[in-house]
Protein backbone atom coordinates (compact mmCIF):
# COMPACT_ATOMS: atom_id res chain seq x y z
CA UNK A 1 0.00 0.00 0.00
CA UNK A 2 1.42 3.22 -0.89
CA UNK A 3 1.44 6.36 2.03
CA UNK A 4 0.06 8.43 -0.13
CA UNK A 5 -3.43 8.98 -0.80
CA UNK A 6 -4.21 7.63 -4.18
CA UNK A 7 -6.77 8.90 -6.66
CA UNK A 8 -8.72 6.38 -8.32
CA UNK A 9 -9.40 8.09 -11.62
CA UNK A 10 -5.75 7.73 -12.00
CA UNK A 11 -5.11 4.44 -12.07
CA UNK A 12 -4.84 2.16 -15.28
CA UNK A 13 -7.45 -0.22 -14.82
CA UNK A 14 -7.07 -3.84 -15.66
CA UNK A 15 -6.34 -6.99 -13.39
CA UNK A 16 -2.51 -7.49 -12.60
CA UNK A 17 -0.28 -8.62 -15.31
CA UNK A 18 1.59 -11.93 -14.01
CA UNK A 19 4.61 -10.29 -13.27
CA UNK A 20 2.72 -8.12 -10.78
CA UNK A 21 1.64 -11.34 -9.26
CA UNK A 22 5.14 -12.89 -9.46
CA UNK A 23 7.08 -9.69 -7.39
CA UNK A 24 4.71 -10.04 -4.98
CA UNK A 25 4.89 -13.78 -4.12
CA UNK A 26 8.63 -13.49 -4.53
CA UNK A 27 9.17 -12.70 -0.72
CA UNK A 28 11.08 -9.52 -1.85
CA UNK A 29 12.75 -11.28 -4.11
CA UNK A 30 13.93 -14.30 -3.00
CA UNK A 31 11.87 -16.87 -5.11
CA UNK A 32 13.68 -19.83 -4.86
CA UNK A 33 16.56 -18.40 -6.50
CA UNK A 34 19.20 -20.35 -3.79
CA UNK A 35 17.19 -23.72 -4.30
CA UNK A 36 17.75 -22.82 -8.59
CA UNK A 37 21.92 -22.47 -8.09
CA UNK A 38 21.95 -26.25 -6.65
CA UNK A 39 19.41 -27.78 -9.03
CA UNK A 40 21.86 -30.17 -11.58
CA UNK A 41 19.20 -30.94 -14.24
CA UNK A 42 19.33 -27.40 -16.29
CA UNK A 43 22.24 -24.80 -16.53
CA UNK A 44 19.12 -22.29 -16.29
CA UNK A 45 16.72 -21.00 -13.82
CA UNK A 46 13.27 -22.44 -13.89
CA UNK A 47 9.69 -20.77 -12.97
CA UNK A 48 9.26 -17.16 -11.46
CA UNK A 49 13.38 -17.18 -11.12
CA UNK A 50 13.61 -16.32 -14.88
CA UNK A 51 12.34 -13.42 -13.93
CA UNK A 52 13.52 -12.64 -10.57
CA UNK A 53 17.41 -13.26 -11.04
CA UNK A 54 17.06 -10.03 -13.15
CA UNK A 55 16.39 -7.49 -9.89
CA UNK A 56 20.04 -8.69 -8.83
CA UNK A 57 21.16 -7.60 -12.02
CA UNK A 58 21.10 -10.68 -14.54
CA UNK A 59 19.52 -11.94 -17.33
CA UNK A 60 19.45 -15.80 -18.05
CA UNK A 61 20.55 -16.65 -22.45
CA UNK A 62 22.06 -18.53 -24.15
CA UNK A 63 24.41 -19.08 -27.12
CA UNK A 64 21.69 -18.68 -30.13
CA UNK A 65 24.51 -19.71 -32.64
CA UNK A 66 24.99 -22.87 -30.94
CA UNK A 67 21.39 -23.67 -30.45
CA UNK A 68 20.19 -25.84 -33.05
CA UNK A 69 23.54 -27.98 -32.81
CA UNK A 70 22.92 -28.63 -29.15
CA UNK A 71 19.04 -29.28 -29.82
CA UNK A 72 20.41 -32.06 -32.52
CA UNK A 73 22.49 -33.45 -30.07
CA UNK A 74 19.52 -33.66 -27.49
CA UNK A 75 21.34 -31.12 -25.47
CA UNK A 76 19.43 -27.93 -23.77
CA UNK A 77 20.53 -24.60 -24.93
CA UNK A 78 23.92 -23.37 -23.28
CA UNK A 79 22.33 -21.51 -20.49
CA UNK A 80 24.18 -18.72 -19.15
CA UNK A 81 23.83 -14.99 -17.19
CA UNK A 82 24.97 -11.77 -18.45
CA UNK A 83 25.70 -10.29 -15.26
CA UNK A 84 25.82 -6.25 -15.18
CA UNK A 85 27.46 -3.54 -12.53
CA UNK A 86 26.02 -0.80 -10.84
CA UNK A 87 28.57 1.77 -11.56
CA UNK A 88 26.75 5.23 -10.80
CA UNK A 89 28.41 7.66 -12.82
CA UNK A 90 30.75 4.77 -14.71
CA UNK A 91 33.74 5.56 -12.47
CA UNK A 92 36.01 2.00 -11.77
CA UNK A 93 39.37 2.53 -10.32
CA UNK A 94 42.44 0.96 -12.12
CA UNK A 95 42.53 -1.68 -9.03
CA UNK A 96 38.97 -2.86 -9.59
CA UNK A 97 39.77 -3.04 -13.66
CA UNK A 98 42.65 -4.75 -13.16
CA UNK A 99 40.93 -7.60 -11.00
CA UNK A 100 38.02 -7.39 -13.33
CA UNK A 101 39.46 -7.88 -16.28
CA UNK A 102 41.95 -11.06 -15.26
CA UNK A 103 38.08 -12.59 -13.74
CA UNK A 104 36.52 -12.02 -17.14
CA UNK A 105 39.04 -13.94 -18.97
CA UNK A 106 39.10 -17.11 -16.38
CA UNK A 107 35.51 -17.20 -15.78
CA UNK A 108 32.86 -16.41 -18.72
CA UNK A 109 32.55 -17.83 -21.71
CA UNK A 110 33.41 -15.70 -24.13
CA UNK A 111 36.29 -13.44 -22.01
CA UNK A 112 35.41 -10.09 -22.23
CA UNK A 113 34.69 -6.96 -20.63
CA UNK A 114 31.45 -5.76 -22.17
CA UNK A 115 31.01 -1.43 -21.87
CA UNK A 116 27.32 -0.54 -21.97
CA UNK A 117 25.18 2.27 -22.91
CA UNK A 118 24.34 2.44 -19.25
CA UNK A 119 27.71 3.57 -18.17
CA UNK A 120 29.03 0.23 -16.84
CA UNK A 121 30.04 -3.44 -17.79
CA UNK A 122 28.78 -6.42 -18.21
CA UNK A 123 30.19 -9.85 -17.91
CA UNK A 124 28.80 -12.25 -20.94
CA UNK A 125 28.64 -16.40 -20.81
CA UNK A 126 28.62 -16.53 -17.07
CA UNK A 127 27.44 -20.67 -15.95
CA UNK A 128 25.09 -21.19 -13.17
CA UNK A 129 28.41 -22.74 -10.86
CA UNK A 130 30.47 -19.15 -11.54
CA UNK A 131 27.06 -16.88 -10.81
CA UNK A 132 27.77 -17.08 -6.72
CA UNK A 133 31.52 -16.88 -7.37
CA UNK A 134 31.12 -14.17 -9.66
CA UNK A 135 28.47 -12.28 -7.15
CA UNK A 136 31.08 -12.47 -4.37
CA UNK A 137 34.31 -10.98 -6.36
CA UNK A 138 32.58 -8.44 -7.30
CA UNK A 139 31.62 -7.48 -3.50
CA UNK A 140 35.46 -8.11 -2.61
CA UNK A 141 36.42 -5.08 -4.73
CA UNK A 142 33.71 -3.15 -3.88
CA UNK A 143 31.48 -3.57 -6.44
CA UNK A 144 27.70 -5.03 -6.59
CA UNK A 145 24.97 -5.67 -9.30
CA UNK A 146 21.82 -4.59 -7.46
CA UNK A 147 19.41 -3.64 -9.20
CA UNK A 148 20.51 -3.04 -12.68
CA UNK A 149 17.74 -4.91 -14.28
CA UNK A 150 14.35 -5.61 -13.25
CA UNK A 151 11.37 -3.08 -12.03
CA UNK A 152 13.67 -0.81 -10.14
CA UNK A 153 15.63 2.38 -11.17
CA UNK A 154 18.65 1.22 -12.79
CA UNK A 155 22.17 2.19 -13.03
CA UNK A 156 22.49 6.05 -12.76
CA UNK A 157 24.05 7.96 -15.39
CA UNK A 158 26.66 11.01 -15.33
CA UNK A 159 27.96 13.35 -17.78
CA UNK A 160 31.71 11.63 -17.83
CA UNK A 161 32.89 15.20 -17.97
CA UNK A 162 37.02 15.18 -18.08
CA UNK A 163 37.53 18.95 -17.84
CA UNK A 164 35.81 20.86 -16.09
CA UNK A 165 36.49 17.99 -13.55
CA UNK A 166 35.23 20.15 -10.08
CA UNK A 167 31.83 20.16 -11.78
CA UNK A 168 31.65 16.96 -12.67
CA UNK A 169 32.85 15.78 -9.84
CA UNK A 170 29.75 17.48 -7.69
CA UNK A 171 27.40 16.34 -10.24
CA UNK A 172 29.04 12.54 -9.92
CA UNK A 173 28.31 13.16 -6.05
CA UNK A 174 24.77 13.46 -6.80
CA UNK A 175 24.31 10.63 -9.19
CA UNK A 176 25.71 8.39 -6.56
CA UNK A 177 23.72 9.76 -4.27
CA UNK A 178 20.66 8.95 -6.31
CA UNK A 179 21.78 5.46 -6.75
CA UNK A 180 21.94 4.58 -3.26
CA UNK A 181 18.35 6.49 -2.44
CA UNK A 182 16.32 4.57 -4.83
CA UNK A 183 18.01 1.57 -4.15
CA UNK A 184 15.64 -1.77 -3.46
CA UNK A 185 15.96 -2.27 0.46
CA UNK A 186 15.42 -6.04 0.64
CA UNK A 187 18.25 -8.38 1.51
CA UNK A 188 17.76 -10.55 -1.13
CA UNK A 189 20.73 -9.64 -2.76
CA UNK A 190 23.54 -10.21 0.23
CA UNK A 191 21.27 -13.37 1.64
CA UNK A 192 21.26 -15.29 -1.90
CA UNK A 193 24.96 -14.45 -2.95
CA UNK A 194 27.06 -13.20 -0.41
CA UNK A 195 25.72 -16.07 2.29
CA UNK A 196 25.17 -13.19 4.84
CA UNK A 197 22.53 -14.69 7.59
CA UNK A 198 19.36 -13.88 6.82
CA UNK A 199 18.12 -11.09 9.71
CA UNK A 200 14.37 -10.47 11.01
CA UNK A 201 13.31 -7.39 8.86
CA UNK A 202 9.87 -6.19 7.48
CA UNK A 203 11.95 -5.42 4.34
CA UNK A 204 9.89 -2.27 3.71
CA UNK A 205 10.31 -0.75 0.60
CA UNK A 206 9.80 2.86 1.68
CA UNK A 207 10.48 3.93 -2.01
CA UNK A 208 9.87 1.32 -4.24
CA UNK A 209 7.01 -0.26 -2.37
CA UNK A 210 6.52 -4.11 -1.87
CA UNK A 211 5.65 -4.99 -5.70
CA UNK A 212 8.58 -2.81 -6.96
CA UNK A 213 7.98 -0.47 -10.14
CA UNK A 214 5.50 -1.43 -12.64
CA UNK A 215 9.07 -0.99 -15.29
CA UNK A 216 12.11 -0.33 -15.39
CA UNK A 217 13.09 3.15 -14.73
CA UNK A 218 16.33 5.44 -15.74
CA UNK A 219 18.05 8.04 -14.08
CA UNK A 220 20.59 10.50 -15.37
CA UNK A 221 22.53 13.47 -14.41
CA UNK A 222 23.49 15.71 -17.18
CA UNK A 223 26.12 18.51 -17.74
CA UNK A 224 25.00 20.72 -20.48
CA UNK A 225 26.55 22.09 -23.66
CA UNK A 226 27.12 18.33 -24.37
CA UNK A 227 24.02 15.92 -24.08
CA UNK A 228 26.65 12.58 -24.16
CA UNK A 229 24.46 10.61 -22.25
CA UNK A 230 21.13 11.23 -24.50
CA UNK A 231 18.59 12.78 -21.45
CA UNK A 232 15.76 11.33 -23.62
CA UNK A 233 16.33 7.70 -23.28
CA UNK A 234 15.46 8.48 -19.54
CA UNK A 235 12.66 8.50 -17.44
CA UNK A 236 14.08 11.21 -15.02
CA UNK A 237 16.84 13.22 -16.02
CA UNK A 238 18.31 15.89 -13.80
CA UNK A 239 20.34 18.68 -15.95
CA UNK A 240 23.06 20.35 -14.07
CA UNK A 241 22.88 24.32 -13.68
CA UNK A 242 25.91 25.93 -12.61
CA UNK A 243 26.92 29.64 -11.42
CA UNK A 244 31.08 29.73 -11.46
CA UNK A 245 32.07 26.62 -11.84
CA UNK A 246 29.81 25.12 -9.06
CA UNK A 247 26.64 22.95 -9.32
CA UNK A 248 23.31 25.52 -7.95
CA UNK A 249 20.54 22.82 -8.71
CA UNK A 250 18.88 20.68 -11.76
CA UNK A 251 16.26 21.90 -14.62
CA UNK A 252 14.29 17.95 -13.71
CA UNK A 253 13.09 16.54 -16.59
CA UNK A 254 10.60 13.42 -16.83
CA UNK A 255 9.06 10.81 -19.36
CA UNK A 256 12.27 10.15 -21.52
CA UNK A 257 11.99 6.63 -23.34
CA UNK A 258 12.84 4.72 -26.44
CA UNK A 259 11.59 1.22 -26.47
CA UNK A 260 8.20 0.38 -28.34
CA UNK A 261 7.04 -3.43 -29.68
CA UNK A 262 6.36 -3.90 -32.94
CA UNK A 263 2.60 -3.86 -34.35
CA UNK A 264 1.62 -2.19 -31.40
CA UNK A 265 0.80 1.39 -32.10
CA UNK A 266 0.67 2.33 -28.17
CA UNK A 267 4.00 1.88 -27.99
CA UNK A 268 6.06 4.25 -28.99
CA UNK A 269 9.71 6.81 -28.15
CA UNK A 270 9.42 9.46 -26.44
CA UNK A 271 11.34 12.65 -25.52
CA UNK A 272 11.48 13.96 -22.13
CA UNK A 273 8.75 16.97 -20.67
CA UNK A 274 10.37 19.64 -18.41
CA UNK A 275 8.95 19.51 -14.74
CA UNK A 276 11.37 22.59 -13.41
CA UNK A 277 14.16 23.60 -11.71
CA UNK A 278 14.72 22.65 -8.01
CA UNK A 279 17.90 23.56 -5.63
CA UNK A 280 20.32 21.42 -5.02
CA UNK A 281 19.14 20.47 -1.47
CA UNK A 282 15.90 18.95 -3.07
CA UNK A 283 17.80 16.71 -5.32
CA UNK A 284 16.78 13.28 -3.56
CA UNK A 285 13.44 14.77 -2.21
CA UNK A 286 12.62 15.09 -5.68
CA UNK A 287 14.06 11.98 -7.43
CA UNK A 288 11.95 9.98 -4.86
CA UNK A 289 8.59 11.10 -5.03
CA UNK A 290 9.21 11.25 -9.07
CA UNK A 291 9.31 7.25 -8.71
CA UNK A 292 7.19 7.12 -6.12
CA UNK A 293 4.07 8.60 -8.10
CA UNK A 294 4.86 6.56 -11.03
CA UNK A 295 5.28 3.62 -8.67
CA UNK A 296 1.57 4.13 -7.60
CA UNK A 297 0.20 5.48 -11.21
CA UNK A 298 2.52 3.60 -13.74
CA UNK A 299 0.13 0.39 -15.65
CA UNK A 300 0.37 -2.30 -13.50
CA UNK A 301 -2.37 -3.96 -15.93
CA UNK A 302 -0.32 -4.17 -19.72
CA UNK A 303 3.40 -4.05 -19.10
CA UNK A 304 3.69 -2.58 -22.62
CA UNK A 305 2.72 0.89 -21.48
CA UNK A 306 3.88 0.60 -17.44
CA UNK A 307 6.78 3.37 -18.69
CA UNK A 308 6.79 6.22 -17.20
CA UNK A 309 6.42 8.07 -20.29
CA UNK A 310 3.02 6.72 -20.26
CA UNK A 311 1.95 7.26 -17.42
CA UNK A 312 2.45 10.56 -18.12
CA UNK A 313 0.52 10.41 -21.16
CA UNK A 314 -2.22 8.62 -19.69
CA UNK A 315 -2.57 11.23 -16.55
CA UNK A 316 -0.90 15.01 -17.66
CA UNK A 317 2.01 16.18 -17.05
CA UNK A 318 0.72 18.82 -15.20
CA UNK A 319 -1.00 16.46 -13.01
CA UNK A 320 2.18 14.72 -12.64
CA UNK A 321 3.88 17.53 -11.57
CA UNK A 322 1.18 18.38 -8.66
CA UNK A 323 1.58 15.09 -7.22
CA UNK A 324 5.90 14.97 -6.84
CA UNK A 325 4.72 18.85 -5.54
CA UNK A 326 2.28 17.41 -3.35
CA UNK A 327 4.54 14.71 -2.45
CA UNK A 328 7.70 16.90 -1.47
CA UNK A 329 6.05 19.63 -0.25
CA UNK A 330 7.62 21.51 -2.92
CA UNK A 331 6.61 23.76 -5.47
CA UNK A 332 9.17 23.47 -8.76
CA UNK A 333 10.56 27.03 -10.29
CA UNK A 334 10.76 27.57 -13.88
CA UNK A 335 13.07 26.16 -15.93
CA UNK A 336 16.25 27.79 -15.95
CA UNK A 337 17.69 28.19 -19.44
CA UNK A 338 20.22 25.78 -21.16
CA UNK A 339 21.08 24.32 -24.20
CA UNK A 340 22.88 21.16 -25.83
CA UNK A 341 24.81 21.95 -29.11
CA UNK A 342 26.82 18.27 -28.97
CA UNK A 343 26.84 14.92 -28.32
CA UNK A 344 29.17 11.97 -27.81
CA UNK A 345 32.49 11.71 -26.56
CA UNK A 346 35.40 13.99 -27.15
CA UNK A 347 38.20 11.28 -28.11
CA UNK A 348 41.79 11.42 -27.74
CA UNK A 349 43.53 14.01 -25.09
CA UNK A 350 42.23 16.71 -23.57
CA UNK A 351 43.36 19.32 -21.45
CA UNK A 352 41.68 19.48 -17.70
CA UNK A 353 41.44 22.26 -15.76
CA UNK A 354 43.68 20.38 -12.84
CA UNK A 355 46.92 20.80 -14.84
CA UNK A 356 46.45 16.79 -15.68
CA UNK A 357 45.38 15.17 -19.23
CA UNK A 358 42.28 12.75 -20.05
CA UNK A 359 42.31 10.18 -22.74
CA UNK A 360 39.11 9.29 -24.08
CA UNK A 361 39.44 5.51 -25.88
CA UNK A 362 36.92 4.80 -28.68
CA UNK A 363 36.04 0.72 -28.21
CA UNK A 364 33.87 -0.16 -31.07
CA UNK A 365 31.00 -1.30 -29.64
CA UNK A 366 32.36 -1.29 -26.13
CA UNK A 367 33.59 -4.56 -26.36
CA UNK A 368 36.72 -5.20 -24.83
CA UNK A 369 38.84 -8.31 -25.64
CA UNK A 370 42.09 -9.13 -27.34
CA UNK A 371 41.14 -9.23 -30.97
CA UNK A 372 43.50 -10.28 -33.30
CA UNK A 373 44.68 -7.32 -34.33
CA UNK A 374 44.42 -5.10 -31.63
CA UNK A 375 44.80 -6.64 -28.44
CA UNK A 376 42.24 -4.05 -26.03
CA UNK A 377 42.17 -6.08 -22.99
CA UNK A 378 45.76 -6.43 -22.45
CA UNK A 379 46.29 -2.66 -23.39
CA UNK A 380 44.12 -1.32 -21.25
CA UNK A 381 45.76 -3.84 -18.34
CA UNK A 382 48.58 -2.22 -19.08
CA UNK A 383 47.72 1.46 -18.38
CA UNK A 384 45.83 0.23 -15.48
CA UNK A 385 48.67 -1.60 -14.16
CA UNK A 386 50.74 2.49 -14.16
CA UNK A 387 48.02 4.99 -13.87
CA UNK A 388 47.28 7.35 -11.16
CA UNK A 389 43.96 8.25 -12.10
CA UNK A 390 41.22 6.41 -12.68
CA UNK A 391 38.79 4.68 -15.49
CA UNK A 392 35.61 6.26 -16.82
CA UNK A 393 33.04 4.09 -18.78
CA UNK A 394 30.84 6.26 -20.84
CA UNK A 395 27.03 6.35 -22.05
CA UNK A 396 28.61 5.67 -25.38
CA UNK A 397 30.13 2.35 -24.77
CA UNK A 398 33.82 3.97 -24.04
CA UNK A 399 36.48 4.28 -22.14
CA UNK A 400 37.93 7.52 -20.36
CA UNK A 401 41.81 7.21 -18.55
CA UNK A 402 41.03 10.25 -16.49
CA UNK A 403 43.51 12.24 -14.89
CA UNK A 404 46.50 11.37 -16.18
CA UNK A 405 49.75 13.44 -14.57
CA UNK A 406 51.84 14.81 -17.23
CA UNK A 407 54.64 12.92 -16.53
CA UNK A 408 52.71 9.52 -17.47
CA UNK A 409 50.74 11.07 -20.88
CA UNK A 410 53.99 9.85 -23.41
CA UNK A 411 54.09 6.62 -22.12
CA UNK A 412 50.03 5.97 -21.96
CA UNK A 413 49.97 7.58 -25.53
CA UNK A 414 53.01 4.59 -26.92
CA UNK A 415 50.98 2.25 -24.98
CA UNK A 416 47.49 2.96 -26.15
CA UNK A 417 48.98 3.25 -29.53
CA UNK A 418 50.80 -0.25 -29.48
CA UNK A 419 47.16 -1.94 -28.56
CA UNK A 420 44.72 -0.57 -30.96
CA UNK A 421 43.39 1.49 -28.07
CA UNK A 422 44.37 4.47 -30.40
CA UNK A 423 43.70 4.84 -33.65
CA UNK A 424 44.23 7.63 -36.06
CA UNK A 425 42.54 5.86 -38.83
CA UNK A 426 38.68 5.81 -37.58
CA UNK A 427 36.51 8.08 -39.13
CA UNK A 428 34.09 10.59 -37.22
CA UNK A 429 31.12 8.23 -38.79
CA UNK A 430 32.39 5.24 -37.04
CA UNK A 431 33.33 7.41 -33.72
CA UNK A 432 29.69 8.36 -33.83
CA UNK A 433 27.83 5.20 -34.34
CA UNK A 434 26.66 2.22 -31.80
CA UNK A 435 25.15 -1.01 -31.43
CA UNK A 436 23.80 -3.08 -28.91
CA UNK A 437 24.90 -6.80 -28.27
CA UNK A 438 22.31 -8.39 -30.09
CA UNK A 439 22.90 -11.77 -31.40
CA UNK A 440 24.19 -14.50 -30.60
CA UNK A 441 23.42 -13.82 -27.10
CA UNK A 442 20.79 -11.53 -26.36
CA UNK A 443 17.40 -13.28 -26.56
CA UNK A 444 15.42 -10.58 -27.87
CA UNK A 445 17.39 -9.81 -30.88
CA UNK A 446 15.83 -10.52 -34.30
CA UNK A 447 18.72 -9.13 -36.72
CA UNK A 448 22.42 -8.47 -35.87
CA UNK A 449 23.58 -5.27 -34.61
CA UNK A 450 26.91 -5.34 -32.73
CA UNK A 451 28.40 -7.96 -35.34
CA UNK A 452 27.10 -5.97 -38.19
CA UNK A 453 27.58 -2.70 -37.43
CA UNK A 454 31.62 -2.19 -38.50
CA UNK A 455 30.82 -3.37 -42.21
CA UNK A 456 28.03 -0.99 -42.00
CA UNK A 457 30.47 1.87 -41.11
CA UNK A 458 32.86 1.13 -43.52
CA UNK A 459 30.15 0.67 -46.08
CA UNK A 460 28.94 4.00 -45.31
CA UNK A 461 32.69 5.72 -44.92
CA UNK A 462 32.21 4.58 -48.92
CA UNK A 463 29.71 6.54 -49.76
CA UNK A 464 30.93 9.54 -47.84
CA UNK A 465 34.60 9.36 -49.55
CA UNK A 466 32.14 8.87 -52.82
CA UNK A 467 30.35 12.09 -52.18
CA UNK A 468 33.54 13.81 -51.04
CA UNK A 469 32.49 14.55 -47.67
CA UNK A 470 34.49 11.88 -45.70
CA UNK A 471 35.28 13.76 -42.94
CA UNK A 472 31.71 14.59 -42.35
CA UNK A 473 29.70 12.01 -39.71
CA UNK A 474 26.36 10.84 -38.73
CA UNK A 475 25.33 9.77 -35.89
CA UNK A 476 24.47 5.89 -36.74
CA UNK A 477 22.94 3.41 -34.47
CA UNK A 478 21.77 -0.29 -34.75
CA UNK A 479 19.93 -2.85 -32.58
CA UNK A 480 19.00 -5.79 -32.96
CA UNK A 481 15.50 -5.37 -31.67
CA UNK A 482 12.89 -2.57 -31.10
CA UNK A 483 13.68 -2.17 -27.20
CA UNK A 484 16.51 0.65 -28.67
CA UNK A 485 19.14 -0.24 -26.06
CA UNK A 486 21.66 0.73 -28.15
CA UNK A 487 19.34 4.19 -28.01
CA UNK A 488 18.46 4.13 -32.25
CA UNK A 489 15.95 5.95 -31.30
CA UNK A 490 17.88 9.25 -31.11
CA UNK A 491 20.10 8.75 -33.99
CA UNK A 492 19.90 10.86 -37.64
CA UNK A 493 20.16 7.40 -39.04
CA UNK A 494 18.38 4.56 -37.58
CA UNK A 495 18.63 0.64 -38.15
CA UNK A 496 16.03 -1.78 -36.00
CA UNK A 497 16.10 -5.23 -36.67
CA UNK A 498 13.06 -6.66 -37.70
CA UNK A 499 14.20 -10.21 -39.17
CA UNK A 500 17.89 -11.64 -39.66
CA UNK A 501 19.20 -9.12 -42.42
CA UNK A 502 16.47 -6.96 -42.45
CA UNK A 503 15.42 -3.89 -40.99
CA UNK A 504 13.77 -0.43 -40.15
CA UNK A 505 15.12 2.46 -41.63
CA UNK A 506 14.35 5.30 -39.30
CA UNK A 507 15.37 9.06 -40.46
CA UNK A 508 15.21 12.60 -39.33
CA UNK A 509 16.82 12.48 -35.55
CA UNK A 510 19.70 15.38 -34.79
CA UNK A 511 22.85 15.64 -33.67
CA UNK A 512 21.98 17.23 -30.37
CA UNK A 513 19.96 14.20 -29.41
CA UNK A 514 16.84 15.80 -28.90
CA UNK A 515 14.54 14.51 -32.08
CA UNK A 516 13.21 10.91 -32.63
CA UNK A 517 14.19 10.21 -36.18
CA UNK A 518 10.54 8.77 -38.74
CA UNK A 519 10.35 5.67 -39.91
CA UNK A 520 10.97 5.94 -43.97
CA UNK A 521 11.69 1.90 -44.69
CA UNK A 522 10.16 -0.64 -43.36
CA UNK A 523 11.52 -4.52 -43.13
CA UNK A 524 14.55 -4.05 -45.75
CA UNK A 525 17.97 -5.52 -46.78
CA UNK A 526 21.00 -3.79 -46.73
CA UNK A 527 20.83 -3.56 -50.43
CA UNK A 528 17.51 -1.03 -49.97
CA UNK A 529 19.42 0.70 -47.01
CA UNK A 530 22.52 1.59 -49.01
CA UNK A 531 21.23 2.72 -52.28
CA UNK A 532 18.64 5.06 -50.00
CA UNK A 533 21.63 6.62 -47.93
CA UNK A 534 23.79 6.74 -51.30
CA UNK A 535 21.18 8.98 -52.54
CA UNK A 536 20.51 11.25 -49.53
CA UNK A 537 23.71 11.56 -48.57
CA UNK A 538 25.02 12.72 -52.09
CA UNK A 539 21.87 15.26 -51.65
CA UNK A 540 23.46 16.47 -48.06
CA UNK A 541 26.84 16.77 -50.00
CA UNK A 542 25.51 19.80 -52.38
CA UNK A 543 22.33 21.26 -51.29
CA UNK A 544 22.63 21.41 -47.58
CA UNK A 545 22.16 25.05 -46.68
CA UNK A 546 26.15 25.05 -44.35
CA UNK A 547 28.75 22.91 -43.78
CA UNK A 548 27.10 22.90 -40.25
CA UNK A 549 23.88 21.67 -41.46
CA UNK A 550 23.95 17.67 -40.03
CA UNK A 551 22.22 14.84 -42.09
CA UNK A 552 19.15 14.08 -39.91
CA UNK A 553 18.82 18.61 -40.13
CA UNK A 554 18.73 18.39 -44.32
CA UNK A 555 16.55 15.51 -44.55
CA UNK A 556 14.09 17.36 -42.72
CA UNK A 557 14.95 20.70 -43.99
CA UNK A 558 14.64 18.71 -47.27
CA UNK A 559 11.17 17.53 -46.78
CA UNK A 560 12.73 13.30 -46.92
CA UNK A 561 10.90 12.88 -43.86
CA UNK A 562 8.60 15.18 -41.05
CA UNK A 563 9.67 15.43 -38.11
CA UNK A 564 7.94 13.70 -35.01
CA UNK A 565 6.12 16.37 -32.89
CA UNK A 566 3.29 13.68 -31.35
CA UNK A 567 4.78 9.98 -31.65
CA UNK A 568 1.86 8.10 -29.85
CA UNK A 569 -0.32 9.80 -32.61
CA UNK A 570 1.97 10.05 -35.70
CA UNK A 571 5.26 8.14 -35.30
CA UNK A 572 4.07 5.13 -37.06
CA UNK A 573 2.54 6.47 -40.15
Amino acid sequence: MSQYPINPDLVAPGALSGNEQLKANSQHLRGTISDDLTNPVTGGFVGDNFMLIRFHGMYQQDDRDIRVERTAQKLEPLHNVMLRARLPGGIITTKQWLALEKFATANTLYGSVRLTTRQTFQLHGVLKPNIKPTHQFLHSIGIDSIATAGDVNRNVLCTPNPVESELHQQAYEWAAKISEHLLPKTRAYAEIWLDEEKIETTDIEPVLGDTYLPRKFKTAVVIPPNNDIDLHANDLSFVAVAEHGQLIGFNVLVGGGLAMTWGDNATYPRLADELGYIPLEHTLKVAEHVVTVQRDYGNRSNRKNAKTKYTIDRIGLDVFRAEVEARTNLSFAPIKPYRFTSRGDRIGWVDGIDGKQHLTLFIENGRVLDFPDKPLKTGLAKIAAIHQGDFRITANQNLIIAGVVPSQKAEIDTIARAHGLIDDSHSKLRKNSMACVALPTCPLAMAEAERYLPDLVTKVEALLIKHNIADEHIILRVTGCPNSCGRTMLAEVALVGRAPGKYNLYLGGNREGTRIPRLFLDNVAETDILSTLDRLIGLWATERSNSNEGFGDFVIRAGVVTPVVVPKDDFHS
